[in-house]
């Protein structure tokens, strides 16, 4: 369940899968090092040392995904080589795909990789998307 940390912004924790937890750790992912804060004035997430900001009005789309193979997924934040999206994995099961109309930074801290879309394993990606959805208009 979302934890509310502002009336008008929803923390989502991410779900941690047991095969993911020590890859993760190695990089400083735990359950205290990430989440995701929506609200009206944009998308932040927080996955142990990296971080990816936006308004919601760089939304472009939110849908649920999943099926992750674990090599792909597992341990830090991984760059897509086929698009250069960024996915913040903690599972392979289900998570949120979010596309933006422009690209943001998030995998570099020179900030000079952008993403076109982000995947993110929060512990709710249908009340996750649909929130976001919601704030879109």
């Amino acid at each position: 369940m979302p934890e509310r940390s502002a009336p008008e912004e929803t923390h989502y924790a991410f779900a941690f899968a047991t095969s993911y937890r020590l890859p993760a750790l190695l990089f400083g992912v735990t359950p205290s090092t990430t989440g995701v804060t929506l609200g009206p004035e944009g998308l932040q997430v927080r996955f142990g040392p990296w971080r990816l900001r936006t308004t919601i009005t760089n939304v472009a789309s939110a849908q649920t995904t999943g099926g992750f193979q674990w090599l792909k997924t597992a341990g830090p934040a991984h760059l897509s080589f086929a698009d250069r999206g960024v996915t913040f994995a903690t599972n392979g099961e289900a998570a949120a795909c979010v596309t933006f109309h422009t690209p943001v930074p998030g995998i570099d801290p020179t900030r000079r990789i952008v993403h076109p879309g982000a995947t993110i394993t929060v512990a709710d990606p249908e009340a996750f998307v649909a929130h976001l959805e919601s704030l879109r208009g």
